[in-house]
């Protein structure tokens, strides 16, 4: 059994890698975890990725613990995409998709596209607010 903890009233869960306990300790606020990379395409190619992306997104949406993705194209640097996809959990990323023969499609359709490879990285929300939140006291999310 993987040690875990809890932090008091915070809804932080907090998981130790390795059945000793001694691994690297990764924690979650107990709810969904967003998947953060920015994409850079090589020039020219941006309609073709496009398209492969189109195809690739039905294998990571069949994915256990996929929660939603959204792909949005910089204006600034029109070859470099932003790409973010929550996650029930931070190991359905990185042990059931990542570790999965769908995730070898997945690279086969997009990974040619990448001049230099993307830096991945995993968030958990903090704060958010949205046209209610107008004048309203700055209040953090409970967690």
């Amino acid at each position: 059994m993987t040690p875990a903890r809890m932090l008091f009233g915070t809804g932080v869960i907090c998981v130790t890698a390795g059945q000793d306990g001694n691994g690297p300790e990764t924690c979650q606020n107990g709810r969904m975890i967003t998947e953060h990379a920015l994409l850079p395409v090589v020039p020219g190619q941006e309609e073709e990725f496009e398209a492969a992306f189109g195809q690739a997104r039905h294998i990571i949406a069949a994915m256990p613990g996929f929660l939603s993705l959204s792909l949005s194209r910089s204006l600034e640097s029109p070859s470099t995409y932003l790409l973010l996809v929550e996650w029930e959990t931070l190991e359905d990323h990185t042990e059931g998709f990542r570790g999965s023969p769908e995730y070898q499609q997945w690279r086969a359709l997009l990974h040619r596209f990448y001049e230099p490879f993307p830096v991945v990285e995993h968030y958990n929300q903090v704060m958010s607010a949205g046209p209610a939140d107008v004048g309203a006291a700055d209040v953090k999310d409970p967690a």
